[in-house]
């Protein structure tokens, strides 16, 4: 298009200064040129190429065209200007690190909950452009969707649900439905415009100093508690055991003491005996009159 309009221009040019002697010589070299530049425009402007992952919107001097060009190579009315619009999936991130956002600095998004605390959340939307819709985004939006769209309406949506939920259950046990809450919310909200919601991450929620000191004292208090659960435990089982143990010893010494008849203690003294005899090594066996002999030594 820019070749164009420099060509004719140009070429109309030579058109009013054919009166100038100084350089009437050169006006056919510049028709010449004004045409070729006119030519070489209008060549390059039929052609068109739209990358992978990306629509074309055509623009005919200011109205946008209902039909779209896909990826590819295409061939063109010059006169059209072609918007090119990424299709693929986007995210935009809202965050109180600095620079870590689509937005320079703090952008993280501060809420009231329940309870009237101030909870901040850091959040991250991923999605991306219906392609049959593209040329209505971009009539009715423009090419800054991410500002006009996905933006304010996500920021609405979290504020207008955060009011359902108390700071410390949307930290901890009620953090999945209200993710699943406000996905709906904005979901609805993005289709209508034409923009598809492929997901909602809820990267971190930050709750006040006073309520994150207290939640922490809460599960230290808890965890001192099943610590002190093991322990009795422990303690109980090791009673047991020692019960149970002399309850064994128990039972067998009343076993013993019933079984055992001074015959019996007589009998195997005896075998004991006769045992020592035939070891190898010298030794004196003194039997009294009692039930245990006395062994000496003979080295």
């Amino acid at each position: 298009m820019l070749f164009i309009v420099l060509g004719a221009i140009i070429f109309i040019a030579t058109l009013f200064i054919s009166n100038v002697d100084a350089i009437r010589k050169f006006l056919p070299t510049l028709r010449v040129v004004g045409i070729a530049l006119a030519l070489l425009g209008f060549v390059t402007s039929c052609f068109k190429q739209i990358d992978a992952g990306f629509i074309g919107v055509k623009v005919l001097f200011g109205k946008v065209q209902s039909d779209i060009l896909e990826s590819g190579l295409h061939v063109i009315n010059p006169l059209l200007d072609i918007k090119s619009l990424d299709v693929r999936t986007q995210n935009y991130t809202m965050s109180g690190i600095h620079d870590e956002g689509d937005k320079a600095g703090d952008d993280a998004i501060r809420i009231l909950t329940a309870d009237g605390l101030e909870v901040t959340i850091d959040l991250t939307v991923l999605f991306k452009v219906v392609p049959s819709d593209a040329p209505k985004i971009l009539n009715e939006t423009g090419l800054d969707y991410n500002t006009k769209i996905i933006r304010p309406i996500t920021r609405t949506a979290i504020r207008d649900n955060a009011v359902y939920y108390d700071a410390v259950a949307l930290y901890s046990s009620r953090r999945d439905e209200f993710q699943n809450r406000i996905y709906k919310t904005i979901e609805k909200s993005f289709r209508d415009r034409g923009i598809i919601l492929e997901q909602l991450l809820v990267r971190n929620i930050t709750l006040p100093a006073s309520v994150k000191a207290s939640i922490e004292s809460k599960i230290n208090a808890e965890q001192d508690a099943q610590k002190m659960q093991f322990v009795l435990q422990k303690e109980k089982q090791e009673a047991e055991r020692k019960r149970v143990e002399a309850q064994g010893i128990a039972d067998y010494q009343r076993i013993i003491s019933t079984g055992l008849t001074d015959k019996q203690l007589q009998y195997e003294t005896i075998k004991a005996n006769l045992e020592l005899a035939k070891s190898p090594n010298a030794k004196v066996i003194i039997m009294g009159k009692g039930n245990t002999p006395v062994i000496l030594d003979g080295k």
